[in-house]
């Protein structure tokens, strides 16, 4: 295999090399002649359905439709709720000219659709009979952000899904805002093997506009931390000035409760950072493009009994559900395929070869550990299933366990400050005051993450910087 072809770095020396390698390489993305978007490619793309088709029927049995909402957005709807407007100003893109002529009112390229949805809402809701009302839609956002860019993780451009829902009263929003965040834990935990932290956002953290936002939190193996997801409380910041109201059963006019939430490609840069070696990416069953990849070992004599046999349990492979491939590619060794898979992170890789056929078995090979195997030919649906079981829990494993001895609990400054040299994060006692977390910001690096919904008594602790009583715990450290 030509050393260009494969990843040249190692992943503890230089994570970011090493991430950029892996996304161009393994074909996750390409850079696209604009600054700061991407192009994804089908690995990449795969994922992104894989995520989809998991949640999207879990929102619909939960009372979700689908819709589509346009992509520009009249400047006058962003400014009828002033915080959110503010919040965004510094990233949105503007469309001031068609063809050759000014337009009269510039377009807002959707950096999100609260306001353009809302307006829809006003005429489409009136009764307390509509509500609960929850629309959704899949689409591409622009943020015309000003920080160094990187594939998947940040960029001016990307995909996510965005829905809004509409209640008659913020118990209603309350349960939403938690049902939300909840469902993207799940996946997070269970189909992308991502340990996360839930919780809220402290007020300098939250959404423009929002009462309140939760969000999950993943660390990444460089002491990193990822937001995964949001779900926002917004009260009746919108509905106000966006005159999204209904008749009650009390026969007078009310002001709906409201949320927002969205997950978006953002994942597939942590899947890749978070399970990933030397080698390359090594993806999840639940959402691998390719669960079990089958090389033939070829003598020249041999060929054609191998193939035939390897094109036999592929066959027996895609009738059991797995997602299968056959690289019978006769240009390359079977040495370059096992590269050019490992690279791509495929969980299993299937060798058969003439030995194999005359002893009736096949060599099973594990992308997370490189642990080989040899399996009946009578069973290879059985082990290959049993080994996209194992690699899946062994994955999360390997998260809970990096998520747990890379967090400190401290009440100190210097442990704190040691802990972020540390590549690490640090749960930490606070008071919750906003100037406080300001300060805290400029005696260390990072931010706060998220006050986790699991909250031990702090009772007489003292916040770690200006020793006022402690409100809660938070999660601090550095962020992608």
């Amino acid at each position: 295999m030509s050393e260009d072809l494969g990843i040249t770095v190692k992943r503890d020396k230089d994570m970011s090399e090493w991430y950029q390698q892996v996304v161009l390489k393994a074909e996750f993305a390409d850079y696209s002649s604009v600054k700061g978007s991407i192009v994804i490619r089908y690995w990449g793309q795969a994922i992104w359905e894989a995520i989809h088709d998991f949640w999207d029927p879990i929102m619909k049995s939960h009372g979700v439709k689908n819709h589509y909402f346009p992509l520009l957005i009249p400047e006058g709807l962003l400014k009828k709720e002033a915080k959110h407007f503010e919040g965004f100003t510094p990233e949105v893109a503007w469309v001031t000219m068609a063809g050759k002529n000014q337009l009269e009112e510039r377009l807002a390229v959707r950096p999100t659709s609260e306001t353009i949805m809302y307006e829809m809402f006003s005429k489409w809701i009136k009764s307390h009979r509509d509500l609960p009302f929850r629309a959704n839609q899949w689409c591409n956002i622009l943020r015309w952000e000003t920080k160094m860019t990187k594939p998947f993780l940040r960029g001016r451009e990307f995909l996510w899904h965005e829905a809004h829902t509409v209640h008659k009263d913020k118990k209603g929003a309350d349960e939403e805002t938690k049902w939300a965040i909840d469902g993207y834990a799940r996946i997070a935990e269970e189909l992308l093997a991502m340990p996360v932290i839930r919780g809220r956002k402290t007020d300098s953290d939250k959404f423009a506009g929002a009462d309140y936002t939760y969000a999950i939190e993943a660390l990444m193996p460089d002491g990193k931390a990822l937001q995964m997801g949001t779900s926002h409380m917004l009260g009746q910041n919108f509905s106000k000035p966006y005159d999204v109201k209904f008749v009650g059963v009390d026969e007078k006019w009310h002001h709906a409760w409201q949320t927002s939430w969205g997950f978006s490609t953002r994942a597939i840069g942590g899947l890749i950072l978070a399970h990933g070696d030397n080698k390359g990416a090594i993806i999840p069953p639940s959402v691998a493009p390719v669960q079990v990849v089958i090389v033939p070992i070829i003598f020249k004599k041999t060929d054609e009994d191998v193939l035939s046999k390897c094109k036999e349990v592929e066959i027996r492979l895609q009738n059991s559900g797995i997602r299968v491939e056959l690289d019978d590619r006769d240009e390359y060794t079977a040495g370059w395929k096992f590269n050019h898979w490992e690279v791509r992170g495929v969980p299993l890789r299937l060798e058969i070869g003439p030995r194999d056929i005359k002893e009736k078995k096949a060599v099973l090979v594990r992308r997370d550990s490189g642990e080989k195997s040899e399996v009946s030919d009578m069973y290879v649906e059985q082990a290959v299933q049993e080994g996209l079981a194992e690699i899946q829990a062994e994955l999360f494993s390997r998260g809970k366990k990096n998520l747990e001895e890379n967090t400190v609990v401290t009440e100190s400054l210097e442990d704190l400050k040691k802990a972020i040299k540390g590549k690490k994060w640090a749960r930490v006692p606070h008071c919750g005051e906003e100037a406080c977390e300001n300060a805290l910001a400029e005696k260390v690096e990072g931010g706060p993450r998220v006050i986790p919904f699991e909250q031990e008594a702090v009772h007489n602790n003292k916040c770690i910087n200006c020793d006022k009583k402690a409100a809660y715990w938070v999660y601090w450290g550095r962020s992608y």
